[in-house]
This record gives C-alpha cells, sequence and structure tokens, in this order.
C-alpha cells in the first residue's frame, strides 16, 4: 500500500545563526541535536537541527542561517509560510507570557474554534503554537520550560496559494490526504496521512501579497518533509506524483540521516518525501546523550573540515 505516515522536519531559511540557536533553544526549550553543514552546493552553512526530548521524526525544526552569506528571502503567496507546533493544551498562557517576558510579540488568534498563539522568528517567519489533548510525543525541557509545557513536535504547515483547488487536488490525489477536516474563510485544513498527530496541512487563499520566493534565502520557508517511513514506499509516493503529471520532482537525496526526495507542488511550497536512515538516524554519528555536541561533517566535506570552521561564525550552544 502506497501512503504518507505524517510529518518529518520543517527546514527553515533562517538570518544568523547564534539568533536562532537562542531563539529555539534558550526561549522555545527545544533540544540542540545536530550541527553540520548544507549538503547542497560547496557553499559551507550551518545546517542546525532542534527537536523534543527523543528527537522524534515529527518533531524536528532544521534551519540555514544565510545572513553570513548575504542571502535573503521574500516571504509571500505560492509558498509554505507557517510553522505550526504542538503544545499542551493548557499551556497558552505560559507560552504567552514566556515569549512576552523575551520581547517577542504574540498575538493571540482563532482558527478552526480554537486558541492559537502567533509569533515570528527573530528572522520573520511566521510561527504558531497550536494546544493539543492527547499528544504523547514528550516535549524537551530545558531553559526554564518545565515538562508540562515543552513543545510536543510539529503540528503541521500552513501554505499560502492564489489558486487552492489545484493543492487540495494535490494533496487528496498524490499525498493521500483525508477528507477536509475543516473549513473556514480564506483556510481549508486538511490531514495527511494516519499518525496521530503532526499531520495538519492548512492552506490560506492569498491573491494579495506577491510571489514568494522559492531559493534559500533568510526570512523564507525552505520546504516541510513529510514521513514515507521505508525506501520502497517512497519509490511508491514518487511513481505516483510523476504519474499523475507532477515531474518537477527529483532524484533520491542521501541526507546521512534520511533519504529524501523533493517535490514543487502546485501551491509553490516545496515537500520532501522523507526516509530516517536505516543504519542509525540522528545516532549514527553521536550517542543519543551526546546529540548536538560535536560539529558533524558530510563526506565530502571533511577534508575541508578546518577551513569551514574557519569560515563560519562561531555558535555557543
Amino acid at each position: 500500500m502506497t501512503y504518507v505516515q505524517g510529518s518529518h522536519h520543517v527546514t527553515l531559511s533562517v538570518a544568523d545563526a547564534q539568533e536562532d540557536v537562542d531563539f529555539h533553544v534558550k526561549i522555545l526549550g527545544m533540544r540542540f541535536i545536530k550541527r553540520t553543514v548544507l549538503f547542497d552546493g560547496s557553499l559551507p552553512i550551518y545546517h542546525l537541527y532542534y527537536s523534543n526530548a527523543a528527537g522524534d521524526p515529527s518533531s524536528v525544526v532544521t534551519t540555514f542561517p544565510w545572513a553570513q552569506a548575504g542571502f535573503y528571502g521574500k516571504r509571500g503567496t505560492n509558498q509554505a509560510r507557517e510553522v505550526l507546533l504542538s503544545v499542551p493544551a493548557d499551556s497558552l498562557d505560559f507560552w504567552h507570557g514566556r515569549l512576552t517576558a523575551h520581547d517577542i510579540e504574540v498575538t493571540d488568534v482563532e482558527r478552526f474554534g480554537q486558541r492559537r498563539l502567533a509569533f515570528r522568528h527573530p528572522s520573520g517567519i511566521e510561527y504558531r503554537f497550536v494546544g493539543a489533548d492527547g499528544d504523547e510525543r514528550v516535549g524537551h525541557a530545558g531553559h526554564g520550560v518545565p515538562p508540562e509545557h515543552a513543545i510536543h513536535g510539529i503540528h503541521g504547515v500552513g501554505v499560502h496559494m492564489a489558486t487552492p483547488d489545484r493543492m487540495v487536488e494535490f494533496a487528496g490525489e498524490s499525498f493521500f490526504a483525508q477528507d477536509t477536516l475543516a473549513e473556514e474563510g480564506d483556510v481549508v485544513g486538511l490531514r495527511i496521512g494516519d499518525a496521530k498527530h503532526g499531520n495538519h496541512l492548512e492552506i490560506t487563499v492569498n491573491r494579495t501579497d506577491d510571489q514568494g520566493t522559492w531559493s534559500y534565502g533568510a526570512g523564507t520557508y525552505h520546504h516541510f518533509a513529510w514521513n514515507v517511513a521505508t525506501l520502497e514506499n517512497q519509490d511508491a509516493v514518487k511513481f505516483e506524483i510523476e504519474g499523475r503529471g507532477y515531474t518537477d520532482i527529483s532524484e533520491l537525496k542521501d541526507r546521512k540521516y534520511f533519504k529524501s526526495v523533493y517535490v514543487r507542488t502546485p501551491s509553490g511550497a516545496l515537500f520532501e518525501l522523507a526516509v530516517t536512515h536505516a543504519d542509525g538516524g540522528w545516532t549514527c554519528d553521536e550517542s543519543p546523550h551526546e546529540l548536538g555536541t560535536r560539529f558533524q561533517l558530510p563526506e565530502q566535506f571533511e577534508h575541508r573540515r578546518d577551513e569551514i570552521l574557519g569560515r563560519l561564525e562561531p555558535i555557543d550552544i
């Protein structure tokens, strides 16, 4: 059976590396699990990974800090826009107070009859905290965030686009979205796969903003990764997508911790089909308690270690 299980990770193009670490670790309390570099191209750019306590695939936020290289993007329509994170349902007041105390502007918003918190990453990327009952993923307690309020993981992704019908069709036919969960004004909510949590796709009709950028650039969403569990299933999903005429899809790429295929969706958002590496995932180069403590490099860059370390800005974890 061909299927998409749920979320795997989200990858963002942010600005400053230290600013990004401080935001995710010292303010949001997430666990820092990996410090490496971008696999593609020859320019050494950090690739930083944050997660919940266990490093569950459906909990991981990864970032490329592009300010040092001078690459900046533009948020707009036809682009993934919102990072949706799951927190305990009764923790929203705690998070409102904590974010405000760290000089982050927070707005109470309502979506599908549910209170949420809207705020932004220092580089401008839009975040939403969504309260969830029964989410069994264990949050990481750190830097003053107690266990009962810690972030469970990913809730889903918010995509903006001018022509939503094509994306709804794509999600249903190629990503096996279940029936529409909710519609509210210009927003449609779908669920991808049968995972209990972390698999929501929210499509916002946005015909007012200009086209957002798709290339690497600080301040923009780069891609959202879905968990397809096995390489055999990954192939099946890829063939299904190509068979429906969506041929803007990549070959298999080995990212060391997972193997990936990328597809440009009708919304403009870049989606990834990810399979956690069978040879160890996050722990293939560090033990579980050591995650994030050592600078890791893809094999093709190992001979440039000293040069790359000299070019990257130091970060304090």
